[in-house]
């Protein structure tokens, strides 16, 4: 059996970073995907801002497993040379961390527009993120999300084809929001999957609920991770309160089931469901 790290979006418990690494150590998770500090964007730190996150870092011998970045959440008829800057950015602020990851996006698509009249463009800027990150030992991680280029299975096959060196990054909610079967998308993606988002949802509304209570197979994939014997990386990524900052996630539309008292305890809530899911399968 596989032996599975855990990280989280700790932004979603508080925008005060103190607060994000009690969660972690709260709930035992020793690494975060760090996304949100102190009501700044990661990428929108400055250098002597990144000094004391990396100092906080050190002293609650937390973790980075990514930067949580933004890159890729633009149009794709948007102006791509200032994101380019902002993407070399984040390799900075990645290697500063001490983290080979950058979460990012495949670019927004122009409502009622065939994603296809797109391909050649989407593929050309990724590369050229891909090629910047690799030469600079960071790896780009791409993550399956509504509204993008590399939103269903087969376009987010077709990204990974053509760039064998972009990781995949497998978010069964994302999936579940966007009409396809996690189950099925995880069977065809499983060879390159580097990491996973542990959030659920489910298919009658999209509305996100705690992982193994809703549509996206989570138990079994999980199942399924553990007995390949590799080591794998599962991000926790809640989505179960209207945390501060979710406004800025661009095209998210988050729905939920259950109303929770603050954010601490939906994180923990979620937490609990992922920890509870680890121990049934062993």
């Amino acid at each position: 059996m596989t032996q599975f790290t855990l990280s989280a979006f700790a932004d979603e418990v508080s925008p005060e970073f103190d607060r994000q690494i009690a969660a972690l150590h709260r709930k035992h998770i020793p690494l975060m995907e760090i996304r949100g500090v102190d009501g700044k964007g990661i990428l929108d730190l400055t250098d002597e801002e990144l000094d004391v996150v990396e100092k906080k870092l050190a002293a609650g011998n937390i973790g980075i497993s990514a930067i949580g970045s933004p890159i890729g959440k633009i149009g794709i008829e948007d102006d791509f040379a200032p994101h380019f800057e902002k993407f070399k950015r984040a390799v900075e602020i990645a290697k500063k961390l001490h983290t080979t990851r950058i979460r990012m996006f495949s670019f927004y698509i122009p409502e009622g527009k065939n994603p296809e009249i797109y391909h050649d463009t989407v593929i050309e800027r990724i590369q050229k993120m891909v090629d910047y990150g690799e030469a600079n030992d960071v790896h780009c991680c791409h993550e399956n999300e509504k509204g993008i280029y590399g939103d269903t299975l087969t376009r987010v096959e077709k990204l990974h084809k053509a760039i064998p060196a972009l990781r995949c990054v497998f978010d069964p909610a994302n999936y579940i929001q966007c009409g396809d079967d996690p189950a099925v998308n995880f069977k065809a993606l499983a060879p390159i999957i580097d990491y996973m988002h542990i959030k659920d949802a489910l298919f009658k509304d999209g509305s996100v609920v705690p992982a193994g209570e809703g549509d996206g197979s989570v138990p079994s994939i999980l199942k399924t991770l553990a007995e390949t014997g590799k080591p794998y990386m599962l991000t926790l990524e809640p989505h179960l309160y209207d945390f501060s900052g979710l406004q800025n996630l661009q095209g998210e539309d988050v729905l939920h089931k259950r109303v929770y008292k603050d954010a601490d305890e939906a994180f923990d809530v979620a937490s609990d469901a992922l920890h509870d899911i680890l121990k049934t399968i062993g």
